[in-house]
């Protein structure tokens, strides 16, 4: 009986798609006079698909322009052997010795997002205006413009350029990157390899990827991933859905080859939309700060600290006065949920903080000695340079990396003992860790005279001090020490 009442609404989906399809074909054969027709219905579904493809063209290629930047680069010159040797000038001898300028031209795309005046700002890639001494403009209807540089940010790999005219331009439609699904349709629009105003079909492949940008950073930003074809030439540009909303700044492309092999991304749109108007405001990207440093832990010490089957980012270090210190976080703490965000793992966490607003008071669920927590605290403003000393110091607490003793850690420090279940795997320099004279490999027996089985203990009693000094016997070599490690 269940099995055939299942065939039953699996047949009844299937003439209800077949019903759908037929009454929507013999309507569209109606108006080319195809009644009845099979092949009638397909073209008259066919038509569909091509008249909406044509709006979504005709109301996006006037909003995506293309970006031409020189970049001025000085270059020695020097005269030819036979000349340099023999030459009776030498007076036009040095004066093709002196630098001479060269000018590196790049093509990429860029969107229309905002008229203000006489400003029409246009958002493209970083990577595409990066240390360009000139950028121009042409808009698909053939009219250019000289372009200045409102803000920049690699780690979105977004800026935002800005042309001054009184003339009418078009302005995209920025739509809603969140509602977004594996299989929706979408339209890459840009200019690749110097082919203007150029418009491909196809559909979102991924949501939420991640990979390295196109810096030493750390990116702030996941990527739509869309087999839409995409070139050099088309970052910058949009990613547009069905409804000629654009979603996407298209940015790069996975190749072997140098050209499109249906593996394209672009930034969600919503990730752009804040970076928009912090670019205007301020002329750079302004990131929420938590001040901690975070790391993924393994399955071992998950169980270790009573975290069997549960996501989240794992706080190592806390910066000394930091929102985080200032607001109750630990060293230790599992954060699984900031405001509404699950976090899945470090990288998750990263980019939920960067992308809140500085002076946001936020929630932060968290595990703390195997227990559920909410912690609020009022985030600040990101700057790298912020808590690390001229010589590279990081003013962190407690400035160490702990693991659990595994077989695989102790044969990666080349540890021969199996004394201990704790194992300090990494110093922060500069950090009071360091100055209390711990080293990597140092085993970890007691914190304030009360045995560790497991980076769960060593946590609880790292944090249930109550005074501004720890003392932590380790054993390293054949001895063991006590280490006094300080609070400042």
């Amino acid at each position: 009986m269940f099995t055939e009442r299942k065939i039953s609404k699996k047949l009844i989906i299937i003439l209800t798609v077949l019903l759908t399809f037929t009454v929507s074909g013999s309507l569209f054969a109606q108006r080319t006079g195809s009644v009845g027709s099979a092949s009638g219905s397909t073209a008259g579904l066919a038509e569909t698909y091509q008249m909406t493809f044509r709006e979504v063209a005709a109301s996006t290629l006037p909003v995506v322009v293309e970006v031409n930047v020189v970049n001025i680069v000085e270059t020695q010159s020097f005269p030819d052997a036979f000349e340099f040797f023999f030459g009776n000038n030498p007076n036009q001898r040095e004066q093709e010795s002196k630098p001479r300028e060269f000018r590196q031209q790049g093509l990429g795309s860029g969107v229309i997002v905002q008229t203000e005046s006489d400003n029409v700002y246009i958002l493209t890639n970083h990577h595409v205006v990066n240390g360009a001494d000139e950028i121009k403009i042409t808009l698909t209807d053939g009219r250019e413009y000289e372009a200045t540089l409102v803000g920049s940010d690699p780690r979105l790999d977004l800026a935002l350029v800005v042309i001054k005219t009184k003339e009418n331009i078009p302005v995209a439609v920025l739509g809603d990157s969140d509602d977004l699904f594996v299989g929706d349709w979408v339209f890459a629009v840009g200019n690749p390899m110097g082919f203007a105003s150029t418009f491909t079909a196809g559909v979102v492949s991924a949501v939420g990827r991640e990979t390295a940008n196109f810096s030493n950073n750390i990116s702030f930003t996941d990527y739509i991933q869309t087999d839409a074809a995409i070139n050099p030439g088309n970052s910058g540009g949009a990613l547009v859905n069905i409804r000629g909303e654009v979603i996407g700044i298209n940015s790069w492309i996975a190749t072997q080859s140098g050209g499109s092999n249906g593996l394209g991304f672009s930034i969600p749109i919503n990730n752009a939309k804040n970076a928009i108007a912090d670019f205007i405001k301020s002329g750079s990207v302004e990131y929420g700060w938590l001040g901690v440093n975070v790391r993924d832990i393994s399955d071992e010490s998950k169980v270790a600290m009573k975290l069997e089957g549960v996501d989240g980012a794992f706080i190592n270090d806390v910066f000394i006065a930091s929102p985080a210190d200032n607001g109750g976080l630990m060293a230790g703490d599992y954060i699984t949920k900031v405001g509404t965000k699950v976090v899945k793992n470090r990288n998750d966490l990263v980019k939920v903080i960067g992308n809140l607003s500085p002076d946001l008071w936020t929630a932060f669920e968290l595990y703390r000695d195997g227990e559920k927590q909410t912690v609020s605290l009022k985030l600040g403003r990101r700057d790298d340079k912020k808590n690390i000393a001229e010589d590279g110091s990081i003013d962190v607490w407690p400035g160490m990396t702990v693991v659990e003793a595994t077989d695989e850690v102790r044969e990666s420090l080349n540890l021969e003992t199996n004394k201990g279940n704790v194992i300090v795997a990494n110093v922060v320099k500069g950090s009071p860790a360091e100055a209390s004279g711990l080293r990597p490999g140092d085993i970890v027996l007691r914190v304030d005279n009360k045995r560790i089985k497991s980076m769960g203990d060593f946590y609880m009693r790292l944090n249930s001090s109550e005074s501004n000094e720890v003392m932590i016997r380790i054993y390293r070599g054949t001895r063991e020490a006590i280490i006094g490690i300080v609070k400042e």
